[in-house]
């Protein structure tokens, strides 16, 4: 293995000048850091991890606590994207990610917070897990340096989606295309699916319209049976809605498979309007009408703010950061005025 000492020997420099040029201090030359950087890749010099942790007291390594209802895992469209952008993020600033496990038949098997510390983590993110959990709240309560996405807890810096913004656009652009019988079927209990509701009733109330209590409904996030089952008693209702919002756009596709069933058509009939802005979403005809979710930006604002946290905890605030997205207009919308 190359050592400091060796790369020191073909350089004719001392030890120390080898170990600032690699790590980048000012007060080495940047033509004589060239030089020992260059050598050191053509020697293969790799750094010994568990000496730089050592000196740091940093592993440089991430703990990922990510987990859904539909135990969809790395399949979950929206967070995988939001993981994928964090990722690379991470990466690009010298740092690994592990995954703790959520897994709680495995033999042997400690709590979030004394995984954590087994494994050393400079500092974890949290999403999409239930935060209520009193394992989750010991976690984020110690002294590691925590990141959540679309969870706020006091003292605890917060990645959002803009989900007032999303509900709000949404019910501007179907309440413009003349719908006054909307119908919201929504996720299952959470900060995010209670800031949804509120938000819908709220931008409802201010055009004027009253939305019946039979017309909210709950069903799990991406659980498409779930979506169909719904939205069927929905369609019994005596006075069917014209438009359904769904917690998002694979709970959408259910409910249009039993608009189908019914003998109906989407939109011509009944109108439906999803919240994600999965990918796939727009080549599957018809579009469907939703709200893009900014995953790219979620993921790499969650890296930038726990890589801060980490790095420079005397000057960085704990704070909410708000990331908006955009509406998708799609084929799934009737204008009825």
């Amino acid at each position: 293995m190359v050592s400091l000492k060796d790369i020191a020997s073909q350089c004719n420099v001392s030890v120390a000048t080898v170990s600032k040029a690699l790590n980048d201090h000012s007060d080495i030359g940047a033509e004589t850091k060239a030089r020992i950087r260059r050598t050191a890749r053509e020697l293969g010099y790799v750094p010994n991890a568990a000496a730089k942790s050592m000196k740091t007291n940093r592993t440089h390594n991430l703990g990922v606590l990510f987990m859904d209802d539909a135990n969809s895992g790395l399949q979950h469209d929206f967070f995988a994207s939001v993981l994928e952008s964090f990722k690379k993020e991470v990466e690009r600033e010298g740092y690994d990610i592990t995954f703790i496990s959520n897994d709680r038949n495995t033999p042997g098997r400690t709590s979030y917070l004394n995984h954590a510390r087994y494994r050393r983590f400079d500092g974890i993110i949290i999403a999409n897990v239930h935060f209520d959990d009193p394992e989750v709240v010991e976690l984020v309560k110690s002294d590691i340096p925590v990141v959540t996405i679309d969870h706020i807890y006091n003292d605890t810096t917060t990645i959002l989606s803009d989900n007032v913004d999303g509900i709000n656009k949404l019910v501007d652009f179907v309440v413009e295309n003349g719908h006054k019988k909307i119908a919201y079927i929504h996720g299952a209990d959470s900060s995010v699916t209670r800031t949804r509701i509120i938000t819908f009733n709220k931008r409802l109330e201010e055009h004027g319209i009253t939305v019946p209590d039979e017309y909210m409904r709950e069903s799990p996030y991406r659980d498409t049976h779930g979506a169909y089952e719904t939205t069927l008693e929905l369609l019994d209702l005596p006075e069917r809605p014209t438009c359904i919002f769904y917690p998002d756009d694979y709970a959408a596709y259910g409910g249009m498979r039993a608009v189908m069933e019914k003998g109906l058509k989407v939109p011509d009939d009944v109108s439906v309007v999803g919240f994600d802005g999965i990918k796939v979403a727009r080549h599957i005809r018809p579009r469907l009408t939703t709200y893009r979710q900014d995953a790219d930006e979620l993921g790499l604002q969650a890296a930038k703010n726990l890589i801060d946290l980490i790095e420079r905890p005397k000057t960085t605030l704990v704070k909410q950061v708000v990331v908006k997205g955009r509406l998708l207009e799609g084929d799934t919308l009737q204008k009825l005025n």
